[in-house]
């Protein structure tokens, strides 16, 4: 087992002021990294991860409960991708511009799809799968999960 390590940083000076910032974390208990770099063709929506309770319910398929870092980067550098997290009931779709990336904690007890402005925070329920949609141009797109 091994602990990853993350740093998120930002550096800028406004007004000769540094305004930077920089956060490091670390995950414990570490002993799966699965890294893969997906070709995301030009009008095609594509699944590129599916979680399941367990990694022998499907071909491919991590452990819902089991990740504890997921980090999706979009590796284009002028078009953005919609990314779609879906759960069992649930989705939530997201922009993500040419250059950055969505990070998440976690894919169980994730998320809760609401149709209002007033958010419960109640019943989360699990990541299902992970689709993304690069509209009209061929992406690629990095996707890194750490699991225990």
């Amino acid at each position: 087992m091994a602990t990853l390590k993350v740093k998120i940083q930002e550096d800028i000076i406004l007004g000769n002021q540094d305004y930077g910032s920089k956060k490091t974390f670390e995950i414990g208990s570490i002993d799966q990294i699965y890294r893969r770099i997906v070709t995301v063709p030009a009008d095609a929506t594509t699944t590129i991860i599916d979680f399941e309770p367990a990694v022998s319910s499907s071909a491919g398929a991590l452990d819902v409960d089991d990740v504890r870092y997921l980090r999706i980067t979009n590796l284009d550098s002028s078009n953005n991708i919609n990314v779609g997290l879906i759960g069992a009931s649930d989705s939530a779709q997201f922009i993500v511009p040419a250059g950055q990336s969505l990070v998440f904690g976690n894919t169980a007890s994730f998320m809760l799809g609401e149709t209002d402005t007033s958010p419960a925070f109640t019943s989360f329920e699990s990541l299902s799968h992970i689709m993304v949609d690069s509209d009209s141009n061929t992406v690629n797109v990095e996707l890194y999960v750490a699991s225990v």
